[in-house]
């Protein structure tokens, strides 16, 4: 099942926030688009781990992902160790994606980071032959994305690519809305979070008005890359 985008996620709903107008443009354009989790987000104050994979399979349908699948590891707890980054190789080695999504290097959420670490490793590690790793029993071909990004979540990085999403943006909030556990619900009698504020999605829709703007379009995702970028046509640039 060989994706050309695969996006990798600390959390359920970690993509949908940060690149899922991306994710809907390309699916639209024909790409192939899947989606690894690696926790439940069973720690989330709000909601439950049933809802919160519920919600994942509706934002699943929604953007029209080719695959979504979650390796189960402990929300708040996995670590970037050696059995960890194996499942992590596993996936990208399955699905051997062109380019890879990852969460960003730093943020409020010390998961983030630490699963953009692990995520970062695993797509070296993955193209190294002499790390053996098996799928229904038979060993995995190396295979190493060509590109890797790092999305942009709750703490101001500078992007250095910006995507024009303008005529995706309902499809990213209809994403988002599906984890309606997570977000503001005023008929709601769970606690309050960073995420359920009312303000929490008049940040994401000025965030994407902001980077939109930077760019003469109406609304944008900011990614991230630790490689110099290269375009075939000058006149191609935004």
């Amino acid at each position: 099942m060989k994706l050309d985008i695969l996006a990798l996620a600390a959390h359920p709903d970690d993509v949908e926030l940060c690149c899922g107008g991306t994710i809907a443009k390309h699916i639209d354009a024909g790409h192939r688009v899947g989606v690894v989790d690696f926790t439940e987000g069973e720690l989330g104050t709000r909601g439950t781990r049933e809802i919160r994979l519920q919600e994942a399979e509706r934002a699943t349908q929604i953007l029209g992902l080719t695959v979504r699948e979650n390796l189960g590891f402990s929300d708040g707890f996995f670590e970037n160790n050696k059995a960890h980054k194996l499942r992590v190789v596993q996936s990208i080695r399955k699905y051997q994606p062109e380019v890879v999504f990852i969460n960003a290097p730093n943020d409020r959420h010390p998961d983030h980071g630490r699963a953009h670490q692990l995520a970062k490793e695993a797509c070296f590690m993955a193209g190294l032959r002499a790390i053996k790793t098996e799928q229904d029993g038979e060993e995995q071909q190396a295979w190493r994305p060509k590109t890797v990004y790092s999305y942009i979540q709750g703490w101001s990085i500078h992007p250095d690519i910006v995507v024009d999403v303008s005529d995706h943006w309902s499809t990213k909030m209809e994403a988002i809305l599906a984890f309606k556990s997570q977000f503001h619900d005023p008929e709601s009698s769970d606690p309050e979070t960073f995420l359920s504020t009312p303000e929490f999605l008049q940040f994401i829709e000025g965030r994407g008005r902001e980077w939109g703007q930077a760019i003469g379009v109406k609304y944008g995702e900011g990614f991230n890359i630790q490689r110099v970028v290269g375009v075939n046509d000058i006149t191609t640039l935004l």
